[in-house]
């Protein structure tokens, strides 16, 4: 058979490695890790070998707790066994971070996957209020790699001096950075597009923050 899909062949990896076959899919080689990995539930999109899939929640009761006061969504699963797993989510651009004793802080709907190395929690944007919509997010600390996804091609802002961000763009930060929220100065002002465009997450001192080309995807309509 002759097609140019034979351009997409699988692409080989080192084990226990995180590679991306294409620039909307993550290859994961379990050979070489500490047994497993974790990903978003249902970001699976194929794998070889004998490989397990268990449900992880947001991992441990006090995650959990935060979880269900927050809003912060970052379903699980567990990935264990030896194989190749495959993982996208809904064409997004995947990126990946190697932590080496950093912290980053993280939109739980651009994790895509991560090392068991990495250590995590949920924590509350300094400023935000329940008006602005909590803004919890996800903090990543230690040595390992992680993988975020961004809807349309992100821009990489370097922080030195205060820096507005739609709340719905902001894929992910360094977690040195202060942050608080300002609000729109005129109430009827149409920054952006999201239901939260009279709020900006403003990052001040020496990081980084990631911006993405889209407020999300758009909320299906409802027949």
């Amino acid at each position: 058979m002759k097609s140019d899909l034979t351009e997409h062949l699988e692409r080989s990896t080192e084990p226990g490695t995180f590679v991306l076959q294409n620039p909307r899919m993550l290859k994961v080689d379990l050979a070489g890790t500490s047994g497993h990995f974790f990903a978003k539930q249902g970001s699976m999109v194929a794998y070889q070998g004998d490989v397990d899939f268990a449900y992880q929640g947001s991992g441990g009761v006090g995650r959990m707790f935060k979880k269900v006061l927050t809003g912060e969504g970052m379903p699980l699963m567990k990935v264990s066994g030896s194989g190749d797993v495959f993982l996208a989510h809904d064409a997004d651009e995947i990126f990946l971070l190697e932590l080496e004793g950093e912290s980053v802080t993280v939109n739980g709907g651009a994790v895509l996957a991560f090392e068991s190395s990495l250590e995590w929690d949920i924590q509350r944007v300094e400023g935000a209020s329940m008006l602005s919509g909590g803004l919890f997010n996800t903090t990543f600390t230690g040595h390992g790699v992680l993988a975020v996804t961004a809807h349309g091609r992100p821009v990489v802002l370097q922080v030195d001096e205060p820096t507005y961000v739609d709340m719905q763009a902001a894929v992910l930060w360094s977690a040195g950075l202060q942050s608080s929220v300002r609000r729109t100065a005129t109430a009827g002002a149409l920054v952006g597009r999201g239901s939260g465009e009279a709020y900006q997450l403003c990052l001040s001192g020496s990081g980084i923050v990631v911006v993405q080309a889209s407020e999300g995807h758009p909320t299906p309509a409802r027949s």
